[in-house]
């Protein structure tokens, strides 16, 4: 008690360990960086010539230099990459990453909020920066992904985040990156993230039900450009009074200037020509979701412009007449039709296992360079970040993987890391299991 009434006599005392705690912290929580040079590798650029025998110099978080003779600065940490090869961090177009931890555990799971329309909802402030997933996604050469929300019609606004950082906004690189639109379905068929095939036709109530969503999803559109009108005109007229001010809507006003692209998820042909209709109705600026018939209308998709983040490459086929390699060629029919596209798991824990979408879809028709590109610039140019990440150039964040290998290939290791000019650790709760239990007899 004695040293408690001395403490508490002492205010300059308790200011003074105040300010020293809260220096350490901010201190840590900015990342520090370094320069580094990774020299003697096979530099894979993607958007341009593979250099066989060159150098990358990271500095200040960005690339400094790439190429085949490139002098190293004094004070570079250097990192020997002979016989590996580096690649630009790899880019996840969908996931659910940093909102979910374990599925069947309510508590950890922050996706879904309730209600049909939730435009206002940011997937940024719900992310995990400590999630036991993100270090597994990463330790696969995966950098950066676009996470999220689920459910209702208008699940809300994704975010493109980069996979190091002590808060959410340290790993942003763009939010709202996309909004996140269901397309109505009826009953449970593949579309708009049913539950698989086999489950016969809907209903007619299923249909009418259907309907009415997709004739609620049109209105709350249509009130979205009231509600912009409106707050155009008492912004323009101080006599016309302003509009009470509705969240949902607010957050739909970018979309209807066509600052914030939406993704709507669509599998079947019927609903993917919905969401197109529906993006030429109010000029969205579309991206499908899934499209697991985007084959069917790769004509439109290509007129228009309109990319496809495609769904699971590993998945089964959508229905029993399919044949099985369906999933696995549908990209290469999509990079024939000249159809833009990028490759996503939808998934959380299984992030890591982008790149063997990427490389299963090159197995099956896909140039392998597409394929390589289907996971680095093409989501980068998508998203409207090419400018920053997605290819080994000078001036981008440096993203970058150190590989063993092919960077698609199965038995490919991740030799190092670097994310935001940032060395990364590779341990994760994978690799930790994996070395308390490899020797037990």
């Amino acid at each position: 008690m004695k040293y408690f009434t001395k403490f508490k006599q002492r205010p300059a005392a308790i200011i003074f360990i105040i300010c020293v705690v809260a220096t350490l912290a901010i201190a840590q929580s900015k990342p520090v960086h370094e320069t580094i040079a990774i020299r003697n590798a096979k530099i894979v650029t993607v958007t341009g010539a593979t250099i066989e025998h060159g150098t990358v110099v990271v500095k200040d978080g960005k690339i400094a230099a790439a190429g085949a003779n490139i002098p190293i600065p004094k004070a570079a940490k250097v990192i020997d990459a002979t016989g590996l090869s580096v690649y630009p961090g790899m880019i996840d177009s969908n996931t659910i990453l940093g909102l979910t931890e374990v599925g069947q555990v309510n508590s950890t799971v922050d996706t879904t909020e309730l209600g049909d329309f939730k435009a206002n909802m940011k997937a940024l402030t719900a992310v995990n920066p400590g999630s036991e997933l993100i270090p597994v996604a990463r330790s696969n050469g995966v950098t950066t992904v676009l996470t999220c929300p689920r459910g209702g019609l208008i699940a809300g606004q994704c975010a493109l985040i980069n996979l190091d950082g002590w808060t959410p906004q340290e790993m942003k690189l763009l939010a709202p990156a996309a909004m996140q639109v269901i397309y109505p379905v009826a009953g449970f068929g593949r579309g708009g993230g049913g539950f698989g095939p086999g489950l016969g036709q809907p209903s007619e109530q299923q249909r009418q039900q259907r309907d009415r969503q997709i004739e609620a999803l049109r209105k709350k559109l249509e009130d979205a450009q009231a509600y912009l009108t409106a707050k155009e005109a008492s912004a323009a007229d101080k006599t016309i009074p302003a509009r009470t001010s509705d969240l949902g809507l607010e957050a739909l006003i970018p979309v209807l200037k066509g600052e914030v692209p939406v993704i709507i998820d669509a599998n079947k042909e019927k609903e993917i020509k919905g969401a197109v209709d529906l993006a030429d109705k109010f000029k969205l600026k579309l991206i499908i979701g899934g499209g697991d018939e985007a084959v069917k209308v790769a004509a439109t998709l290509k007129q228009k412009n309109i990319p496809v983040l495609l769904g699971g490459v590993l998945e089964l086929p959508g229905s029993e007449d399919e044949p099985y390699d369906t999933p696995f060629a549908r990209a290469s029919e999509l990079q024939k039709a000249g159809v833009k596209f990028a490759f996503s798991t939808g998934d959380a824990s299984n992030v890591r296992l982008l790149p063997y979408h990427a490389g299963t879809a090159a197995a099956f028709g896909l140039p392998k360079e597409e394929a390589l590109k289907g996971v680095t610039i093409y989501p980068a140019q998508i998203f409207g970040v090419d400018k920053l990440v997605g290819s080994i150039e000078v001036g981008k964040i440096a993203n970058l993987v150190v590989t063993d290998g092919d960077i698609l290939e199965f038995r490919t290791k991740v030799k190092h890391l670097i994310i935001n000019g940032h060395p990364v650790e590779l341990a994760n709760k994978h690799t930790r299991l994996y070395e308390k239990f490899k020797d037990r007899q």
